[in-house]
């Protein structure tokens, strides 16, 4: 519901949202069933009160049941997670070992060709210019 109010001067008005009332318009409307009674408190040996009673311990128990079936769930999904975190890591050390044997294997290669390759002499170029210009 939307009230005005005038400003002090009394010229200006502006909007001012009130919160409608329990029952009052607006909104959507409520299943009796849902509805909040003001009636006297239930009877505990009445009919439809244990039938309320076991209603909400059934839903109670329902919820239980599902909270512990997530709390397991997600307990088993750890430990998976963890198995495959250690999978993960041994893979992780046996690559890096085979990485360095690799690496010491090329090193040693390079060092191989470095030594067996024999550097040009600078007095065979020389000569060899010398002549190509004659």
């Amino acid at each position: 519901v939307i009230y005005t109010q005038a400003h002090a001067s009394g010229l200006q008005q502006f909007p001012q949202l009130v919160p409608a009332g329990p029952g009052g318009g607006g909104g959507k409307a409520v299943p009796p069933s849902k509805q909040s009674k003001k009636s006297s408190p239930m009877d505990r040996n009445s009919d439809e009160y244990r039938q309320r009673r076991e209603r909400n311990n059934m839903a109670v128990k329902k919820s239980r049941l599902k909270s512990k079936q997530k709390a397991q769930d997600t307990l088993q999904r750890v430990n998976q997670l963890k198995e495959e975190n250690e999978r993960l890591e041994a893979k992780i050390k046996l690559l890096t070992k085979e990485l360095s044997v690799l690496k010491d294997l090329f090193l040693e290669h390079a060092h191989n060709l470095a030594d067996n390759v024999q550097p040009i002499s600078t007095e065979n170029t020389t000569t060899n210019s010398d002549n190509a210009g004659q």
